[in-house]
């Protein structure tokens, strides 16, 4: 018996039953599957020139600005770290601030100069400052430095003084900080009312007491000693030794006459002469700073000492010259009278000196 077989054929689509190496292949045609229009999209602007992650442009500035300009923090923003931080700000520099005294709240005064001031000192050395400025007291200076956290700058941190002395600060420097800090001593030889004017032609000392051997470390140096010379300063390299020796003779002489000018209580006259008008000047320059910087320049300077022998001397020689002088003249009225007297028997009474040298009238 013949059994019966059912095929069954199975329809395939005409692009599957055909092979990529059928002869029957239109390479022209492609089945595609129905797509829907695609809405534009709404374009919104977030910023323009917008500095991204690795924007070359963005980084470019930065190192520009690393490069030029400084974070200067000053520790005692009195009356002179005002001053100086009125130029620094002038000069696109970034300037923080921190007084250890609470006496008075510097935040207006800062704000108005540009400065950013802090209350603590932790939160100004963790802004890692490139320079930190010593701007003290002489007599407060290492009670400050002691006291400041050192441990929360860079290593590589610049430390710089401005103090009117420079041998004592130098070996407070070596002495308290770590061996990676910079040091730099510098004094500007002008202040706030001799330089009312401008810095122009005012005379700036300073040593590299130790810079690093970085050429970062070296330009960040220079960068700083470069706004007084933008200033019109004459900037003068120099020991801290032989600034002292110097300034004993002129700084420390300068504020003992005008402080004992100050003493005689001068006043003005209708008919002052030039140098009396210079000496009125002095006393205004130097009664305006307090004694309490007097008295630094003559306690931290051992040459000031010598100085203030040498006035004391200089002053009783003067002294016993115009004594001796007045002693010759008497002299020589004496034994001309004397002759006088004896042809018309009159009797001459001289003038007697006390012993601080006046002259009284005889009673007699």
């Amino acid at each position: 018996m013949a059994s019966s077989c059912v095929h069954h054929t199975r329809i395939t689509p005409l692009s599957r039953s055909i092979s990529n190496s059928s002869p029957f292949r239109n390479p022209n045609l492609r089945l595609r599957r129905p797509t829907r229009p695609i809405p534009p999209r709404i374009l919104r602007i977030r910023a323009i020139d917008a500095a991204q992650p690795g924007d070359y442009e963005a980084l470019i500035k930065d190192q520009f600005e690393r490069s030029t300009k400084l974070k200067i923090a000053i520790v005692g923003f009195g009356r002179f770290g005002q001053f100086l931080a009125k130029t620094f700000v002038k000069h696109d520099h970034s300037v923080l601030a921190y007084n250890r005294t609470s006496r008075i709240d510097y935040s207006d005064v800062a704000r108005k100069l540009g400065v950013l001031f802090f209350d603590d000192p932790h939160d100004l050395c963790e802004q890692h400052p490139d320079v930190v400025i010593i701007c003290t007291a002489i007599t407060a200076t290492e009670s400050v430095l002691k006291a400041l956290p050192v441990q929360r700058l860079r290593r590589s941190t610049l430390f710089v003084d401005v103090l009117s002395v420079k041998e004592f600060p130098r070996k407070l420097f070596l002495q308290v900080l770590p061996v990676e800090f910079d040091l730099l001593c510098t004094h500007p030889m002008f202040g706030p009312d001799s330089a009312k004017n401008g810095w122009k032609g005012l005379n700036f000392m300073y040593e590299k007491v130790r810079i690093g051997e970085e050429e970062s470390r070296a330009s960040r140096c220079d960068r700083f000693l470069k706004i007084f010379e933008l200033e019109g300063c004459n900037v003068v390299e120099m020991s801290c030794a032989e600034h002292d020796r110097h300034a004993a003779e002129s700084q420390f002489m300068t504020h003992t006459v005008g402080r004992i000018l100050e003493k005689l209580k001068l006043e003005s006259t209708p008919i002052n002469t030039k140098g009396y008008e210079s000496l009125l000047s002095l006393v205004d320059n130097t009664s305006s700073d307090s004694f309490e910087l007097y008295y630094g320049l003559f306690m931290y300077n051992k040459n000031s000492m010598e100085q203030m022998e040498r006035l004391f001397m200089a002053f009783e020689s003067l002294k016993k010259q115009l004594f001796g002088h007045l002693h010759d003249v008497l002299r020589k009225q004496l034994f001309e009278n004397t002759e006088a007297g004896e042809s018309s028997q009159e009797k001459i009474m001289l003038p007697k000196l006390l012993h601080n040298g006046s002259v009284v009238e005889s009673r007699e």
